[in-house]
């Protein structure tokens, strides 16, 4: 298989693995809250157990690629993330068994993401990988949208457990994938399985480790609360009939894959540090924006969630780009495993800690409620920048 139609085939089996993925939280303010009684903390941490069941896999199922070939976890990944998301629709009967089978889903998950960016990148040409991994990144974006996009139309007109039913078959395409793919032996390594030592000693992979866990903690706090924001706000200021929480959760998703895109571009051309930090602090402030004009018209909120959902993912591409090319060769396994782990369990902060902020200051129908929630996700980006400028500085020194 061609270097070009390995990226395409595997970014269409993302595409599959990614349909479950916010099936939860596009239906949680509109559907399972009610149903189950759950307050925001509650939604929120339910919604976490994803990103906190892919944080405990990961590390195990990402270093083992260092091993084994990549594509059998992914297959193996692929699969159990896509039986837990029918199980969710089956079973789910409140917050425990929710939270229980939601995570066993993310943990299905960490088999799938990047250990297939692993499998994609030990089968490419010698050369530059950044745009090769950016598109694979990036498509993660329009799987997100997929997701949103069925799972809300689907829960409108059958009731979400449907949604957990047909969203769940989604990774079948990445099996398929799995068995176009030509086998790979990866090196014999020796040692212990879990040893992140010449990670943490590898600055520069750190300081983008520690920068994807800053936009993880945005991502996905934005990503579990967005049906709920424009729920409220269609509620308390009106919108356009079409202007739909389903809509908006489905641009906002889609943008991110040229912001994405663009963004590794940017790095590519000014330098990758100064793109990376440019982009989150915009991404800051406009947070803050938001949080702020809550209560402003409809067309104002939409324009600005539009840019929020083009400075949001902007970073993604080439923070995992720059990680990758600065990962060395025999860890390349362990930097990636301790990449997700940061960042999936930052993200699993992000959704708990923006429903906390939610119900601390009034809950998903008051002002200053949101306000709150936007100000949490303005400051877990604005620690970014000071991560990457902490490995700057470690780095400078050791070469001092």
């Amino acid at each position: 298989m061609s270097g070009g139609s390995l990226i395409a085939v595997m970014c269409i089996g993302q595409l599959g693995n990614l349909l479950p993925h916010v099936t939860l939280s596009a239906n949680l303010a509109q559907h399972l809250m009610p149903a189950w009684g759950l307050s925001a903390a509650e939604g929120g941490l339910m919604a976490s157990g994803y990103a906190f069941g892919y944080m405990l896999a990961v590390p195990v199922l990402t270093t083992l690629t260092d091993r084994i070939d990549a594509r059998i976890v992914l297959l193996c990944g692929s699969m159990v993330s896509g039986l837990a998301t029918i199980a969710f629709g089956i079973f789910g009967q409140g917050f425990w068994s929710g939270t229980l089978i939601w995570s066993l889903s993310g943990l299905g998950f960490a088999g799938a993401y990047m250990p297939g960016l692993k499998a994609l990148t030990d089968r490419l040409p010698a050369g530059d990988p950044s745009r090769a991994v950016t598109l694979y990144t990036s498509s993660f974006s329009v799987g997100v949208g997929l997701s949103f996009l069925v799972a809300q139309v689907l829960a409108d007109r059958w009731g979400w457990r449907t949604a957990f039913y047909v969203t769940g078959v989604g990774p079948i395409a990445m099996v398929i994938a799995c068995l176009l793919m030509e086998g790979h032996r990866p090196a014999p390594r020796t040692g212990r399985l879990l040893n992140f030592a010449p990670v943490f000693a590898n600055r520069e992979a750190l300081g983008y480790i520690l920068g994807y866990g800053a936009h993880c903690f945005e991502l996905y706090g934005i990503r579990t609360w967005l049906v709920g924001f424009w729920t409220f706000v269609v509620a308390h200021q009106g919108a356009p009939s079409w202007l739909t929480p389903v809509v908006v959760s489905f641009v906002f998703a889609v943008i991110s894959m040229p912001a994405s895109i663009l963004g590794n571009e940017a790095a590519l051309k000014f330098g990758r540090h100064r793109a990376i930090t440019i982009v989150m602090i915009t991404s800051a402030c406009v947070a803050l924006l938001l949080g702020l004009s809550a209560t402003g018209p409809a067309w104002v909120l939409a324009l600005l969630l539009v840019v929020y959902g083009l400075t949001v993912p902007a970073d993604s591409g080439a923070l995992t780009a720059g990680m990758s090319a600065a990962a060395v060769s025999e860890h390349r396994g362990a930097t990636l495993a301790l990449h997700s782990t940061v960042g999936f369990g930052l993200s699993a902060l992000g959704a708990w800690g923006t429903g906390a902020a939610l119900d601390a200051a009034g809950g998903p129908q008051s002002a200053s409620g949101w306000l709150l929630v936007f100000l949490v996700l303005a400051a877990g980006i604005a620690s970014g920048p000071l991560a990457l400028r902490w490995a700057r500085r470690h780095q400078e020194r050791a070469a001092a």
